[in-house]
């Protein structure tokens, strides 16, 4: 049975993310590619978490093949949905997900800046894949908030499941990874001395995902 692994970049990035990158090369390395989704869709104008699920779906294979995701950010949210609808998908690699994300978005942008993307329509925010400021249309918070709705608000997530997450993350609050793990024994959340980005993380990141994976072909010790 073959198995697929796939990088699922965060909000306003995209598939040459610093992180997307790094992960790719390190299990290059190992004879293991990881293809990286661009997650941009329909449009960058126009982002829907639902195009990005139908994205995902897509890139999953045939009936008998399962898949490992990592999932970064928003990524990480579009990751953990997908294990909740498709059986293809055997194991999550989560970096900051952003659980909740209508939630997170409004806490971050208060209620004035909130209001102000719901009556106008559009967001201003910086693209960081393409280093310039993008407009994003509010669409995007009923679309996710139907999204969230299904179960909750929480992912119904049955697979084993590795979270990495930074305690000084102002993006994605740690207490959201902190909340949906509980009760979880299939899942492990490792908390690191990091921001959002995680890139100061990076070789923590491989060598916890190398440890996490082994049942998943990944046959190289990672020193620590």
């Amino acid at each position: 049975m073959s198995s697929r692994w796939l990088y699922l970049h965060g909000f306003a990035s995209g598939p040459d993310s610093t992180k997307g990158v790094a992960v790719a090369r390190h299990y290059e390395a190992q004879g293991i590619h990881v293809e990286r989704l661009n997650l941009r869709v329909p449009s960058m104008e126009q982002l829907r978490l639902s195009a990005m699920l139908d994205t995902v779906k897509a890139a999953l294979g045939g009936p008998q093949e399962r898949a490992v995701l990592f999932g970064s950010s928003l990524g990480g949210l579009v990751a953990a949905r997908m294990a909740e609808q498709d059986a293809r998908v055997c194991a999550l690699v989560l970096l900051a997900p952003a659980f909740r994300v209508v939630e997170q978005l409004h806490r971050r942008m208060g209620d004035a800046g909130w209001k102000h993307w719901q009556t106008t329509g559009w967001i201003e925010t910086d693209d960081f894949a393409e280093k310039r400021k993008v407009r994003i249309h509010s669409g995007f918070i009923a679309d996710a908030e139907a999204v969230d709705a299904r179960t909750g608000g929480w992912p119904d997530v049955r697979v084993p499941t590795l979270i990495i997450h930074g305690r000084e993350d102002d993006t994605c609050d740690i207490r959201y990874s902190r909340q949906w793990a509980e009760g979880r024994r299939h899942v492990r959340v490792v908390e690191v001395d990091d921001g959002h980005e995680l890139t100061a993380s990076l070789p923590r990141i491989n060598a916890e995902a190398d440890d996490f994976l082994r049942a998943w072909g990944v046959n190289r010790p990672s020193p620590r």
